[in-house]
């Protein structure tokens, strides 16, 4: 089964282009040579549908955008919060390790004040 977001590729017409290849047509003159049939599985309708589907298509349509919209919200809070619980965190961690350096530098000079050893 194929996927229905994804064109599928139509089979090249080279051998009927081949057969008549003495007859240059105005299409082929102007694609590119890089450019490729697609086809796509899900085609547009022909007729315009009747107001209750059109309807139905609607309602469901704003649901679904309302669903990404919130959860695209959602991702953006929760993404808002871990940068900032990281950033208090880190910044605790920065402080602590200050703090612990003040208080050992202190101690140090103290004991060199006194002749105190240090320990090993």
């Amino acid at each position: 089964m194929t996927d229905p977001q994804t064109p599928e590729k139509l089979p090249s017409s080279s051998s009927s282009s081949s057969s008549s290849s003495s007859k240059s047509t105005p299409e082929t003159s102007t694609k590119y040579s890089g450019q490729k049939k697609l086809h796509y599985p899900n085609p547009p309708e022909s007729t315009i549908p009747d107001p209750e589907t059109l309807r139905e298509q609607w309602r469901f349509a704003i649901r679904q955008y309302s669903r990404w919209y919130s959860q695209a919200w959602g991702s953006a809070i929760l993404a808002g919060l871990s940068f900032f619980a990281l950033a208090r965190l880190i910044d605790a961690l920065l402080l602590l390790q200050s703090l612990l350096m003040d208080l050992w530098l202190d101690a140090t000079t103290v004991r060199k004040m006194h002749h105190c050893p240090l320990p090993s």
